[in-house]
């Protein structure tokens, strides 16, 4: 018996992969339905009252259960819950969960695992021969220490769900990732001033050209890494022009070193004024912040839109080949654990385009490796070698990604697909006793 920890998208996804192999699961999900952060209700969803999808539905729906044709292209948070909801209830998934159950620890015990489970206040441990973790990994906010003493209300974007919070404020937005876009557009609705502080640049790609989703244009024509970086910047200037054209930095990375801001929004509040661009804080005293470039303002409400870290507080770090001085685990494919061979990571991952198609193919993968331990199979046995010797090594296509946490579990979409339907075909092709080819060129 194998557990799945989490009944968000990629914990559904692990269940449906374990479910067409016919592979007995047993579900564990805090909140008491399915859908993760995309449920709003859920006490420990980080959604807010605007969140749309930043990829285009075609691109992100999983392919054997599309998205139905009346759902715009870049659906609402609350689209996407009723999504997952169906999917759950399509598939017969919801009768495999224990909902409203908390995983308190996971160990290593034999050859399998020991967990330890909280319902109404009682605690349950049980022994599973795997455990798939698929909890997210957008629940634990980065909150950077602040240079100085804020005397007024400090918040986190993890914490934010309405505009309402901004009524009449003077309003200081630190970073400028897909949420902090969002969130600075809502405020100018509702706030006296907002302000947006910028360590670095990003390259800001509008959701539409010419009526079509930017993520479905494109990628017909296989070109060059470099290339590719060179055009699509070149492309994204002519239409956008440059981020210091509206105040903000110029990256000092090319495209695609780190994901871009899907908002054209947040340039055209800064074209009319209606967001002021500040530099980094340089220190804070009391409702003043003094910035790197010798301004400062008074703020009312600083709000921090920087991010998450990783977080799986039911393990010990050792358990996940997570070394202190790393900002992730180290598992091949950010996946699979070196050393054991029942411990799988699913949904640490991050890439442009990659959508839940992508990340149901991982799960088709681990259910597929599950099978062929299970029935002692020589491709099982090659991979268990490979993975061994790949923990470290960043699916990154070339990219040279910029040295940020939230980079650190980040693939290039092209090299991770072909590495995951390489060791597909592979380990779909060998029986028991059989000779498996060499995986070693995935």
């Amino acid at each position: 018996m194998y557990a799945v920890i989490g009944a968000g998208p990629m914990g559904l996804a692990a269940a449906r992969n374990l479910q067409k192999l016919g592979i007995p699961f047993i579900g564990l999900e805090l909140h008491s339905d399915v859908g993760g952060l995309w449920d709003i209700d859920n006490p420990h969803s980080t959604m807010y009252h605007s969140a749309h999808l930043i990829s285009s539905k075609r691109m992100t729906e999983f392919a054997e259960f599309p998205m139905r044709d009346d759902v715009a292209a870049y659906p609402h948070h609350s689209e996407m819950r009723r999504y997952f909801h169906e999917y759950a209830e399509h598939f017969g998934l919801k009768r495999h969960y224990e909902f409203n159950t908390r995983v308190v620890n996971l160990s290593p015990e034999g050859d399998g695992w020991t967990l330890t489970s909280e319902h109404n206040g009682e605690q349950l441990s049980r022994h599973f021969d795997g455990i798939l973790i698929a909890n997210g990994t957008l629940h634990s906010p980065n909150r950077p220490t602040l240079p100085g003493e804020f005397a007024g209300q400090l918040m986190h974007s993890a914490e934010y769900r309405s505009p309402e919070v901004f009524k009449g404020k003077r309003v200081l937005i630190i970073g400028c990732g897909n949420s902090g876009a969002d969130i600075a557009v809502d405020a100018v609705h509702q706030a006296a001033k907002v302000d947006m502080s910028l360590r670095r640049g990003y390259y800001f790609i509008p959701k539409f050209i010419k009526g079509k989703p930017s993520d479905t244009l494109g990628g017909k024509i296989k070109l060059p890494r470099p290339l590719k970086q060179r055009l699509d910047a070149a492309l994204i200037r002519l239409l956008m022009g440059k981020p210091s054209d509206y105040g903000l930095p110029d990256p000092d990375y090319r495209m695609y070193e780190s994901h871009p801001v899907m908002n054209s929004l947040i340039l055209h509040h800064l074209g009319h004024g209606d967001i002021t661009p500040r530099r980094d804080i340089a220190r804070i005293d009391g409702y003043t912040v003094h910035f790197s470039d010798g301004e400062s303002a008074d703020y009312d409400l600083i709000l921090q839109a920087t991010g998450y870290l990783l977080d799986y507080p039911f393990i010990a770090r050792q358990h996940l080949n997570w070394p202190a001085e790393a900002d992730a685990p180290q598992l091949y494919m950010n996946v699979f654990h070196p050393e054991h061979h029942n411990l799988f990571m699913l949904g640490m991952i991050e890439a442009a385009g990659l959508g839940w198609e992508g990340r149901n193919q991982q799960a088709r993968l681990v259910a597929l490796y599950i099978q062929q331990q299970q029935v002692g199979s020589s491709a099982a046995q090659t991979f268990n070698q490979l993975k061994r010797q790949r923990a470290s090594t960043q699916l990154d296509g070339g990219y040279r990604y910029i040295k940020l946490a939230r980079m650190a579990y980040y693939v290039n979409k092209e090299a991770y697909l072909q590495a995951l339907q390489s060791h597909i075909e592979e380990l779909q092709s060998t029986q028991p006793g059989t000779t498996s080819a060499a995986v070693a060129s995935a």
